[in-house]
């Protein structure tokens, strides 16, 4: 046979067989898609073999914390009180007030904490801009609507500021309290008595009209200056943390605290920040730094001493809570009546 026509006999074959094995696909199998972060482990990226949190997991890992919380301090007090701070996105699935409500995280707590609602978002001592408070308010809304007490802290001092945050948060529906410092170090002279002061016992947040968030001691030579300064307030509900300095407060201290200079109860509660480590607190190990462990990350720019934490990891959750050394079982031991969580929204840091 000619050597040109068994050339030309040879190509056609090869071609025919090619375009066979390309053009059917299901006798190949494709590469792996990887652009799915929820399929990406951390091993792909890091090296280890922890699970990787995709992005559209870390609310739901905060909620998660959030609900673990909830749900181990109600076995050892029925009645304590989980009040998660900012990050109010958490209560719908998709962020947004129309969104579907996250049902089990809203039956978890019994409050949502918000600052800067009318004043202090921008700078303290100023005006929220509108459109930001009434994104927030919307969501602090569906709280309201769902049972769930809203607590509000906004920062200014000029007293029509003052004013005007009360009336304003009133309006809504919400508590709140007028902090003339961001540090939160101080009672406030204005008004001279907390807003709608009463002298009724308070047994839960459904009953309060007011309260106090005052978590840094600095102002008082003594603790037992600074509880005296406590004692003779008629705030329906007081935020303290846990610790004078570096000495956590007794169940005598806090028991001290339940009643109203003008004789009503009140529910004392505690704060403890879940989303980010602090290098000032007890359970803070010296060696640590920012990569010496699975879970602790980047020092806050805006904090110092204040770290990310990956906060679905058990090892740090096991410093939040869940045996005798916890955060929340000394907080419980101590006899706070609740519990104010704060850096909910530290969410954001890894979704960016």
């Amino acid at each position: 046979m000619d050597l040109k026509l068994l050339a030309i006999i040879f190509l056609i074959t090869l071609i025919v067989l090619t375009s066979g094995c390309s053009g059917n696909g299901t006798n190949i199998p494709e590469s792996p898609k990887t652009n799915d972060l929820s399929e990406i482990t951390e091993s792909d990226a890091s090296g280890t073999t922890e699970p990787f949190t995709s992005v559209s997991d870390y609310r739901q890992q905060m909620r998660d914390f959030v609900i673990g919380i909830s749900t181990y301090s109600k076995q050892k007090n029925p009645d304590f009180m989980i009040i998660p701070q900012n990050g109010q996105e958490l209560l719908t699935s998709g962020g947004e007030a129309d969104d579907p409500i996250v049902q089990d995280y809203i039956a978890a707590i019994g409050g949502v904490g918000r600052e800067d609602l009318f004043f202090g978002y921008d700078d303290d001592n100023v005006a929220t801009e509108e459109e930001d408070s009434e994104y927030m308010a919307s969501l602090l809304d569906v709280a309201r609507d769902n049972g769930v007490v809203v607590l509000v802290t906004d920062y200014c001092w000029t007293k029509s500021f003052v004013n005007a945050s009360y009336r304003e948060n009133a309006n809504r529906g919400y508590i709140s309290f007028a902090a003339d410092s961001r540090d939160l170090d101080t009672i406030p002279d204005y008004p001279a008595e907390p807003y709608n002061v009463n002298s009724n016992d308070i047994q839960s947040l459904d009953d309060a009209e007011n309260f106090l968030y005052i978590i840094n001691p600095e102002e008082s030579g003594s603790k037992e200056e600074f509880l005296e300064s406590l004692q003779e307030t008629d705030y329906d509900v007081i935020l303290i943390d846990l610790f004078f300095y570096d000495l956590p407060l007794t169940s005598d201290d806090i028991s001290s605290l339940k009643t109203k200079s003008n004789g009503g109860s009140r529910r004392v509660i505690a704060y403890m920040s879940i989303g980010e480590a602090e290098d000032y607190r007890y359970y803070w190990d010296g060696s640590w730094s920012t990569g010496s462990s699975e879970w602790l990350e980047a020092e806050n720019p805006d904090w110092g001493g204040n770290y990310k934490v990956r906060y679905w990891n058990e090892e740090w959750q096991s410093v939040i809570y869940g045996n005798e050394d916890a955060y929340l079982d000394m907080i419980l031991d101590a006899g706070f009546d609740g519990v104010y969580l704060d850096i909910i929204d530290a969410f954001e840091y890894f979704e960016e």
